[in-house]
């Protein structure tokens, strides 16, 4: 389907053929029309699907052709993450060129200028409110916030936010919030624990289900078999030897980001952080500098990002493998976007072959197994299935430990009543 097939204001298509944007992605053909009508929808679709367009078109056109007041809050999209509040601000921004409807990125940031531009948003009534839930939350604990002209609300990555701890503070909004409005939820997955919060305040959601995508054939996938203490200095070697920028390392761990990050500087490579810690102006900086190919190397964690929007990524690196197979999909998706080819290598260190054997079962294919280079040693065998059964035992033994001490209570006790 195409745009201009859809229902949407010419305010709209002349800002999509200006930003060619021409087909629908099916997550956008599933959902546009439904928000169109004005039903809650519940839209399961993974990240770089095309999902935002997916409501935010829909949102614009709603605002152009329904009654609302301009001077008030219309509408709130709420984020996980600053990085991707920024990034849905920005195509918020692309969409609505032609439309005279104005929006506030609200997101934490320890510049008092950005408070108090948000304040003025939020207290003029910017027509659309793109922000994090704490942030929100402490705006709303400083002064009154009028949300009674609130009809759209839209929850961006919700199974991300409900892994981060939000929902207890998207409550506390949504209870703000008018009865009678449009809940629109996008999640890349649906747990049973995220379906039951939906129903609390959502009014019979249409279902919108999007099967997870493949990586595009354009990715060349690899595989390192490795020992946890083979990584890095396998990382430190191909990034030498390939002479890259703007390669996007993944890593587990926050603390792991800034031990590599620092192993990769003391090598004399143009590596930068991305995590948690970092000022919202360090991190903008970082990726300005990124986007600029000033970077060699960006080491980062999953939720960080998550709004890192790059179209000329040539290499991927999985430091450690992802607990599952969405999150390894969304990860590599960052290289061979924009019809470029990309690589993503994956190092499988013993403690992650199991989560590893389930992302190729998932992905239906074998990944090409890279050799070991001969200066770093021997590799450990690949075999999966022996951890999966020392999993288990020990998940046993402990449990066996808990009730033999259980017992030697219950004869302690025994003992004292004698």
């Amino acid at each position: 389907m195409y745009f201009d097939e859809l229902p949407l204001t010419d305010n709209i298509l002349d800002a999509l053929w200006d930003m060619h944007f021409d087909e629908c992605t099916p997550v956008q053909e599933a959902s546009i029309p439904v928000i169109l009508e004005g039903k809650d929808v519940i839209s399961c679709a993974q990240t770089g699907t095309g999902k935002t367009a997916a409501y935010i078109l829909p949102l614009l056109n709603n605002l152009a052709t329904d009654n609302h007041d301009p001077d008030r809050i219309n509408a709130i999209i709420m984020a996980p993450t600053r990085e991707l509040a920024q990034q849905i601000d920005q195509q918020m921004e692309g969409f609505s060129f032609y439309s005279p409807f104005s929006s506030v990125a609200v997101y934490g940031g320890s510049d008092g200028n950005i408070w108090d531009v948000q304040k003025r948003g939020l207290t003029r009534g910017a027509d659309v409110v793109i922000a994090t839930p704490g942030r929100l939350l402490s705006h709303m604990n400083v002064y009154k916030i009028d949300f009674s002209a609130v009809k759209y609300f839209i929850l961006d990555e919700a199974d991300r936010m409900l892994d981060m701890g939000f929902f207890d503070d998207i409550l506390k909004i949504v209870n703000q919030l008018p009865k009678q409005r449009q809940t629109i939820m996008f999640s890349a997955t649906m747990p049973q624990e995220l379906r039951r919060l939906a129903k609390g305040f959502m009014h019979n959601p249409v279902e919108v289900n999007i099967a997870i995508s493949r990586p595009p054939e354009t990715i060349h996938q690899q595989a390192l078999i490795c020992y946890e203490a083979q990584k890095l200095p396998f990382v430190i070697n191909l990034l030498k030897q390939k002479q890259l920028k703007k390669v996007l390392l993944f890593v587990g761990k926050k603390a792991n980001v800034k031990d590599i990050f620092m192993a990769l500087r003391r090598k004399g490579m143009e590596a930068r952080q991305m995590h948690s810690d970092l000022t919202q102006q360090e991190r903008e900086q970082v990726m300005l500098d990124f986007r600029n190919g000033k970077v060699d190397v960006l080491v980062a964690t999953d939720i960080v990002a998550r709004g890192i929007d790059v179209d000329d990524i040539p290499l991927v690196i999985n430091y450690d493998v992802p607990r599952d197979a969405e999150d390894y999909v969304h990860r590599i998706g960052r290289t061979a976007r924009a019809e470029n080819s990309g690589e993503a290598i994956t190092l499988v260190s013993e403690k992650d072959q199991l989560y590893f054997a389930k992302i190729e079962k998932f992905l239906n294919k074998e990944i090409e197994r890279m050799p070991m280079p001969q200066e770093l040693g021997e590799a450990p065998e690949y075999n999966p299935k022996p951890a999966e059964k020392k999993r288990k035992w020990h998940k046993h033994k402990a449990k066996s430990g808990k009730q033999a001490e259980g017992n030697h209570k219950n004869h302690r006790n025994e003992t004292k009543r004698q």
